[in-house]
């Protein structure tokens, strides 16, 4: 039996071996794709004795849960799949999860993932439309199929019980207190919303990237590993998040839908929590990246969703505290002696490096690189006036003025807690600290600068 891989040293023999055996194949092939997030994404074609091919998925984590404190393993996420066979939501056929290593393998689907692909109006909104009719499904299927003992009696468990997760990631390894995080956390637990629903099966990173469609119609909804059991607002909440990112039709027409499929009354305020919710978990999840950081990850594309996610939070914020007229100004610095050197890394990555990579994995790295070096270069050219102007936003809320912005950040940190909710300078700090950000990344991020949320549909115009 032999085994090739692309880039050829990706999938440790554990892993080759592994695949060998599961689908009884003569040769397996695998060949890395681009995306999949925060776990490596492969395609797997296995050949049989008899010389047919079967085509397979296989999702791959080289991490230790142990060594990260990452609570959402691959082997708990194959626990969603499973429990989902057989029911209205399409899911790829689960063939194997590894005994020891977070790997699973799983049948391939047909379809496109870019849901900003589909050009023609009429076939967008019927793919949104049906879209919302699985999301709908999901949200019937009882949750004691899902093999997994964690917190489901009642709503507000759900919603404790995930934010517990998330804080215990925050702080594994005990890093340094982050202000925005400390913060979020203790709005979140004092606002936990009332429902008198039940508990349903939650996908979590749900919406546009995360399911298939071909042919007109659904094919696979994908990436259950921030799945858990909660609220049905969650899911719309996190897929007002994912609107943001890959724009979705018209969002309050969408959330019609997903009350005329569900037969459940949307409440907005617990779509705004879960939202906000959802964007503090992508800030939990940039800080992660900054304690540790993976030299060989998709660290690019990281660094401008982490910008545009951060903002978001800090919106949210803002709009929950009522705080509006909030205005961060452009920088108007001289470029640097160092602009030229920046400018040659670009144009030589865009016009002669990204066009000469036939590997799709690879080329999109190289995309990643050049985001890096035009933050690089915004941040050569404006960093001092960007820490100059945090700095001015610390000593408004610390009443003195910190030697550099880490300490200042350390010690508002450090003063955070319940009491610290009634104290609107944080969150005006927070908003503008996340937008000056926001601003030195604006390069790199294209049209990614401009989007915010869609409106509700309390905030369309009749």
């Amino acid at each position: 039996m032999t085994v090739t891989t692309e880039p050829r040293d990706g999938l440790p023999p554990e892993i080759t071996t592994w695949l060998q055996e599961v689908s009884e194949a003569t040769h397996v092939r695998a060949q890395r794709r681009p995306g999949g997030g925060r776990r490596e994404a492969w395609l797997v074609d296995v050949e049989r004795d008899n010389g047919a091919v079967e085509p397979l998925f296989l999702r791959f984590d080289n991490s230790n849960p142990a060594h990260t404190g990452d609570p959402f393993t691959l082997n708990r996420e194959a626990r969603f799949y499973a429990a989902l066979q057989g029911t209205d939501v399409p899911v790829p056929r689960l063939i194997a999860c590894h005994p020891k290593l977070q790997a699973v393998l799983c049948s391939r689907i047909d379809g496109e993932t870019w849901f900003s692909r589909l050009k023609d109006d009429s076939a967008r909104l019927a793919i949104a439309r049906e879209f919302m009719s699985k999301l709908a499904a999901l949200h019937r299927v009882d949750p004691a199929r899902v093999k997994l003992d964690e917190p489901r009696r009642s709503m507000r468990d759900c919603v404790e019980a995930d934010i517990a997760r998330w804080e215990e990631l925050y702080r594994f390894g005990d890093p340094p207190k982050d202000p925005t995080i400390e913060f979020g956390l203790a709005w979140l637990k004092a606002n936990v919303p009332e429902a008198e629903t039940q508990p349903v099966i939650v996908q979590g990173d749900t919406g546009p990237g995360n399911f298939l469609y071909a042919d007109g119609h659904i094919t696979a909804v994908l990436d259950w590993e921030l799945a858990h059991f909660g609220d049905p607002m969650a899911d719309l909440g996190w897929l007002a998040l994912r609107a943001v990112q890959e724009p979705f039709t018209c969002f309050a027409d969408r959330l019609a839908d997903y009350e005329k499929f569900s037969g459940t009354v949307i409440d907005l305020d617990r779509v705004r929590y879960y939202r906000l919710f959802a964007e503090f978990k992508v800030v939990i999840l940039g800080f992660r990246r900054t304690v540790k950081a993976e030299l060989h990850g998709e660290i690019g594309n990281a660094l401008i969703y982490e910008v545009l996610h951060n903002t978001l939070f800090a919106d949210s914020l803002a709009e929950q505290y009522g705080l509006k007229g909030l205005v961060v100004e452009g920088f108007d610095a001289e470029p640097t002696e160092r602009q030229q050197l920046y400018d040659v890394v670009l144009a030589q990555l865009k016009d002669i490096v990204v066009p000469g990579i036939p590997d799709p994995f690879v080329e999109m790295r190289g995309k990643g690189l050049a985001r890096i070096v035009k933050y690089l270069r915004e941040a050569d050219r404006h960093g001092e006036a960007v820490q100059r102007r945090e700095l001015d936003a610390l000593q408004k809320v610390l009443r003195r003025r910190p030697r550099t912005v880490r300490e200042g950040r350390r010690e508002l940190a450090d003063t955070i807690d319940a009491g610290s909710l009634a104290n609107t300078d944080i969150v005006t700090y927070l908003w503008t600290r996340a937008h000056l950000q926001h601003e030195l990344m604006r390069p790199a991020m294209g049209v990614l600068a401009e989007r915010r949320f869609d409106p509700l549909p309390d905030e369309v115009a009749p």
